[in-house]
């Protein structure tokens, strides 16, 4: 009965705690999900976890961060078709450094929406969740990845991170401050202060989905 009580009581605290934050849970979820939309992710995918595997995946990193295919665009929307126009010649070029350094392994580029958790980018921290990135397979790209911003453009040739790694200091900070608000810039800055309520708009989100 004592068990029942409690949880009863818990389960109550709960609601009243989720009722008085209603209102800062949807204005903050509603900039997360406005922030997500508008960021495009670079995601390489190395062939295996080999030196010579992971060696390729930085090389083939260096080679489309220096090709210009990704500068230029003025908004989420042009970089995003910019990525779809010339997915040919991005597979291309990183095939070309392959066959250079006598790898044979062959290259899929594909523009699609992609589930991140939370990746540390020097001093910013881009949040979990749903976001358009362009993913560029080696292989059988069962490596450890390599993981930037595309856009807005926070990519530079010298960052590096993985899936069990923050990325090393490797954001344009002037960037950061070009394409994101203040608003924003709260959220990527101070992650801790956002993670309960980011948790439960997401929460509520999948419960409306399904």
């Amino acid at each position: 009965m004592k068990r029942t009580t409690s949880a009863v009581m818990a389960a109550g605290l709960i609601l009243t705690i989720l009722i008085s934050n209603a209102g800062s849970i949807i204005r903050d979820g509603r900039r997360l999900d406005g922030l997500r939309g508008r960021v495009l992710r670079l995601h390489i995918l190395a062939n295996s976890d080999s030196e010579e595997d992971q060696r390729l995946k930085l090389l083939v990193r260096d080679e489309l961060l220096r090709s210009g295919y990704f500068s230029g665009a003025s908004d989420f929307s042009e970089a995003e078709a910019i990525v779809q126009e010339r997915l040919g010649d991005i597979e291309d070029t990183a095939e070309d450094v392959l066959r250079e350094n006598g790898c044979t392994d062959c290259v899929t580029a594909e523009l699609e929406t992609t589930d991140f958790t939370d990746r540390v980018y020097g001093d910013i921290t881009m949040p979990s969740g749903e976001y358009k990135a362009l993913r560029i397979k080696i292989g059988k790209a069962e490596g450890h990845n390599w993981w930037c911003v595309m856009y807005p453009p926070l990519c530079i040739p010298a960052a590096c991170g993985s899936e069990d790694e923050e990325a090393d200091v490797a954001e344009d900070e002037s960037a950061e401050e070009e394409y994101f608000d203040d608003e924003e810039l709260d959220i990527l800055k101070k992650p801790k202060k956002y993670k309960v309520r980011f948790a439960i708009w997401d929460k509520i989100k999948s419960l409306i989905d399904d």
